[in-house]
């Protein structure tokens, strides 16, 4: 647009590239193609760098996007570490524990300004699920942390100095804020349940991604059901949907228990080799220890079939 500065300029170039790439490769993004970036007039300028603030070399000042790191496999963090406790603001935190860091010194003129940035939050190695644009609402020097809010992007276009803190604006990101939690809970938690069960169906062995789910062993709102891999299962669509509808049960010893009025009936092919048949057989369970199925949570969940069974 005529009389854009260079730094509104990258800055929307930086969201198209990240249009584009989310419709080649879905929401949560490979890390060489953030690192690649876009080209801008010859230029190649990078979506994230190694650090966490990130400031491409076109930019003298501000940071251009903003990176959690994927969790440590051996040591699984939950979702929420990042988010306060409703989900309406991310606390990202600084870098280091000085907060004249030059690259807090920078993150924090870009609230100065109400620039908008990239936020890229780490789901595995390599993966990455992006929001944009985000904006810096506020700084907390004593806990060594920045707020930060979710926006919508149709908003980006009327102006990028736009007033961040007035009610209905921050009414707006609050809401995209905990709706783009919600996403990235969903996307983490489905990405690292079917690598950790290898694509397959625990029951079937199905290996079709795109007919896969990651089930809940404890439903999402119950209290035990944290979004964590030792609380999933990697099922097919069918035995997704039998599993919460408590046509089966899993046992502790990982073993299928179908219901017994299904057992009895009689409905042709598809209710004997879609269910049926899997009675008594033990499920696929990953091969990682951390990453199995919590016992104490499969037994909660067996018992609460065994409740809801007729008769």
């Amino acid at each position: 647009m005529p009389g854009e500065d260079l730094d509104t300029r990258v800055r929307l170039a930086a969201f198209e590239c990240l249009l584009e790439l989310v419709q080649l490769h879905g929401d949560v993004l490979p890390a060489g193609a953030l690192r690649r970036g876009f080209d801008f007039h010859g230029t190649q300028v990078a979506l994230k760098g190694v650090q966490g603030i990130f400031k491409p070399a076109i930019l003298p000042d501000l940071p251009l996007s903003i990176t959690t790191a994927p969790p440590d496999p051996l040591r699984p963090a939950p979702y929420d570490d990042g988010f306060n406790s409703d989900g309406s603001v991310l606390l990202y935190r600084y870098r280091g524990t000085n907060p004249r860091h030059h690259e807090n010194v920078g993150l924090r003129r870009a609230m100065e300004l109400r620039r908008p940035l990239v936020y890229f939050h780490g789901v595995l190695k390599g993966e990455y699920f992006a929001a944009w644009p985000v904006y810096v609402v506020g700084d907390e020097p004593g806990a060594l942390r920045f707020n930060v809010a979710v926006d919508d992007a149709h908003y980006v276009s009327t102006g990028l100095g736009t007033v961040v803190s007035e009610g209905a604006e921050e009414a707006r990101r609050e809401y995209i804020t905990v709706t783009t939690r919600q996403r990235l809970h969903q996307r983490s938690f489905r990405i690292r349940v079917l690598r950790a069960y290898r694509d397959r169906c625990a029951l079937c062995r199905l290996r079709h991604q795109q007919l896969l789910d990651a089930a809940h062993i404890i439903p999402d709102p119950d209290p035990l059901g944290d979004p964590l891999v030792n609380n999933g299962l990697a099922l097919c669509k069918l035995h997704h949907a039998a599993f919460d509808q408590n046509f089966l049960g899993i046992r502790p010893d990982f073993t299928v228990e179908v219901r017994q009025d299904i057992l009895e009936e009689r409905d042709g092919p598809m209710l004997i080799h879609g269910l049926q048949e899997f009675h008594e057989r033990r499920i696929l369970v990953p091969r990682r220890f951390e990453e199995q199925p919590r016992l104490d949570l499969v037994g909660e969940r067996y018992r609460r079939f065994r409740v809801s069974a007729p008769g």
